[in-house]
């Protein structure tokens, strides 16, 4: 069964995870939710399957002290190191197929530094009400996919409901084809080859494309849906 990481703020978007949590259950995925939030979630709220207690520690800070300090700004960039090694973690231990968080600014600040640590293939969706402007400081050169949360990360109505619901439904595909990509025995194993295609170069690439096929290595286009693990082989082309 594919595994959901959901990463997010519990303090301020408890309600909003569980009802994120329930519709991946229903789609059949399993979930794991990290708990990047700062200060006590409300009453009520659903912990995390991993806490901020020990998301602070992976980054080797004290909640405690994060929350007696006073400064968001040190706080945020702690759990932000926290959350990417936990991430990272749950990865190498085969218990990742996709990565979803909803957020605002804080929150995407966070969940995109432990997106942008994953390996490309790994399908990363973030929800954010930062995806309306410029998304360069979030996805960098990675593979994340930001969704417009249109209205702001703050419970469940008529509009958001829509939206994560997408979202959901997108996350669930996503993680389940990654999970049946990591099953194939036969993207497993050819050397990788990347190569770049500058307008004019692109018949010269070609014809080595075709070449590489037959050596046993696997060229990856810009789709990414060719090749897998070995020493790479760069083809540089220029116009």
């Amino acid at each position: 069964m594919a595994t959901v990481v959901l990463v997010g703020t519990l303090d301020t978007k408890g309600a909003e995870y569980a009802w994120l949590a329930g519709r991946l259950r229903e789609a059949g995925c399993e979930v794991v939710v990290v708990d990047a939030g700062v200060l006590p979630p409300p009453a009520g709220t659903p912990a995390g399957d991993i806490g901020a207690e020990a998301v602070a520690r992976a980054a080797g800070h004290d909640l405690a002290a994060l929350r007696a300090g006073g400064d968001r700004g040190a706080a945020v960039a702690a759990m932000a190191e926290g959350v990417e090694r936990v991430v990272g973690d749950l990865h190498r231990e085969g218990r990742l197929h996709a990565v979803l968080a909803v957020a605002g600014s804080g929150g995407s600040f966070i969940a995109a530094r432990a997106m942008r640590a994953l390996p490309v293939g790994v399908p990363k969706l973030l929800v954010s009400t930062m995806a309306g402007g410029d998304v360069a400081p979030y996805v960098g050169s990675s593979d994340i996919t930001m969704m417009y949360s249109v209205v702001d990360v703050a419970g469940i109505n008529s509009v958001s409901s829509l939206i994560l619901g997408n979202a959901v439904a997108a996350v669930a595909g996503m993680a389940a084809h990654h999970e049946r990509g990591l099953a194939d025995p036969q993207s497993q194993g050819r050397r990788l080859v990347g190569a770049s295609m500058f307008g004019v170069t692109t018949p010269a690439v070609d014809a080595a494309r075709a070449r590489l096929d037959e050596l046993g290595c696997a060229p990856r286009g810009a789709d990414g849906s060719r090749g897998m693990r070995g020493p790479p082989l760069v083809l540089a082309g220029t116009g």
